[in-house]
């Protein structure tokens, strides 16, 4: 698709109408009171200045009445809203009423992985994954070996590593002892199991202190084929921090050797798990770079690929499109199901979903969740949704998926990367700027301006769909082209600029 605008204002491609049904349109272009508009083919007059990636009312909306963006509601007018209106939070109400819901009545397959489609570098593992990157993973098993484990990994900066060793890399987090309950540390150990076992990783260090409750006999013990690829070490045992950083480094050593005599081969890309999220987004995020990246999505899906989508938060609103997707009923009733638990987990601490916006959505022109999930469901294309993960959950499945997450980006990237996403699709609107440890991040800017101002953070322009240059067809391919070749080696931005974020799911008190 197209949109119908040129990369130059005038009154016909000033504003942008997503569905015929909306009573709003969003300006492409900072609009001044006075303004023209021309939408739809009736003529809108701008009665007040609307900033770029906002929205103006086509017509008038009466105290209470529904506001439609994407042919959805997205809230209720808190007063009357006269045509050519600046529509935001001051005259927009969030509206928790939700859509009936279209369960599905049969059940699809999950879809074949293809072997005869597009083909990337990689790294097959024994257990059929496949690996974009092959690190060597130091993980803190808590807080206090943290620092540890840094230390470790940075003692390696500057060394020359064989060419198919990406790095040593270090997973220090603030977590690991001081849980009440067994649900927190039930969780961190999945997430920081999902590392060392990741299809990127090599082989890993697992480091403790030695009397955090997150003890490492946890991860130790496998028989499988993987036995010789993790050390279990604790600082109290080797001597202090000196003495484990020593030993640490001959048993990389060990490891390095063992790493460097893998290498890349032809791997179908059915193999690859993307990862989607967006972060800072904006007005346009639901108009071009959601889009693009769901085109993407399905190309993946098609071949048996597997698109993750994530952040429970910023679906609310927007479930019911997921859930007439869904493979079957029991693949929908548990999608709701997170959703309600989530619910549940932020009225514990007097929260709300429409606590998510944050002061730079609202400037870019999102008004509340309702809003921007819709815009962040983009992401997922229109293929079916063949099943439903917990946080940081092994994926296993073909075809898209969602993962139960948070919107906060670096612990919904923590839990998509810990489920075995080997690449993620970042979708900004604002300018995100974020990464992980081991696993390739792409960014997506949804408009030029971002993408121009952060030229170092950005992959690709999707901002020149709204520029009329390029169509969602268009860009969406363009991230598909580049996940293969990031796939097989190429640097993203994130990667270049040295981001490793990484921060686990903390869901209760601390001791």
């Amino acid at each position: 698709m197209l949109l119908d605008i040129a990369s130059l204002p005038s009154p016909e491609n000033s504003a942008i109408q997503l569905h015929p049904a909306d009573n709003i349109a969003v300006a492409r272009v900072p609009l001044a009171a006075g303004t023209e508009l021309r939408v739809g083919g009736e003529a809108v007059m701008v009665r007040e200045a609307v900033p770029a990636g906002h929205k103006v009312a086509l017509r008038a909306i009466a105290e209470g009445a529904t506001v439609f963006r994407y042919g959805q509601p997205i809230g209720l007018a808190k007063a009357p809203i006269e045509p050519g209106s600046h529509v935001h939070t001051h005259n927009l109400a969030f509206d928790e009423r939700r859509a009936a819901y279209r369960f599905p009545s049969g059940s699809l397959d999950e879809p074949a992985r293809r072997e005869d489609g597009p083909s990337f570098l990689g790294y097959l593992r024994d257990d059929g994954r496949a690996g974009t990157r092959n690190y060597i993973a130091v993980v803190a098993a808590s807080n206090c070996a943290a620092h540890t484990a840094e230390l470790i990994a940075a003692s390696f900066t500057g060394e020359t590593l064989p060419p198919n060793v990406d790095g040593v890399m270090a997973f220090p987090h603030g977590e690991g002892c001081g849980h009440a309950g067994d649900a927190d540390i039930d969780q961190l150990r999945r997430t920081l199991g999902g590392v060392l076992a990741h299809p990127n990783v090599s082989a890993a260090v697992i480091l403790g202190l030695g009397c955090e409750g997150n003890q490492i006999d946890h991860y130790l013990g496998d028989t499988g084929p993987r036995a010789g690829r993790l050390v279990g070490m604790t600082v109290q045992a080797s001597g202090g921090t000196r003495s484990t950083v020593e030993a640490a480094r001959r048993e990389i050593a060990r490891l390095i050797e063992i790493a460097a005599a893998e290498s890349r081969r032809p791997i179908p890309a059915s193999r690859i798990v993307l990862g989607l999220n967006c972060g800072g987004s904006d007005s346009f995020s639901g108009i071009t770079a959601n889009p693009a990246l769901g085109r993407c999505s399905d190309w993946l899906a098609e071949l048996g690929g597997t698109p993750v989508l994530a952040e429970t938060p910023e679906i609310f609103g927007a479930e019911h499109l997921l859930v007439q997707r869904a493979r079957n009923r029991e693949v929908a009733e548990k999608l709701l199901a997170k959703i309600g638990h989530y619910k549940q987990y932020l009225a514990r601490f007097g929260g709300s979903f429409d606590d998510n916006p944050s002061p730079g959505n609202k400037a870019g022109g999102l008004s509340n969740i309702l809003e921007k999930s819709l815009g962040a469901a983009a992401k997922s294309g229109s293929s079916p949704l063949i099943e439903v993960y917990d946080y940081a959950e092994r994926i296993h499945n073909s075809g898209f998926a969602f993962m139960n997450t948070p919107g906060y980006d670096p612990v919904s990237l923590t839990g998509l990367a810990a489920g075995g996403a080997n690449l993620i699709a970042f979708t900004t609107g604002r300018g995100s700027a974020i990464g992980f440890p081991t696993v390739p991040v792409i960014k997506i800017a949804s408009n030029s301006h971002t993408f121009r101002a952060m030229r170092d953070n950005m992959d690709v322009n999707a901002g020149s769909i709204a520029d009329g240059e390029r169509t969602i067809d268009e860009v969406g391919r363009e991230i598909f082209d580049l996940m293969l070749a990031v796939a097989s080696g190429q640097q993203t931005c994130a990667e270049r600029l040295g981001h490793r974020e990484f921060v686990p799911w903390r869901i209760g008190p601390v001791m």
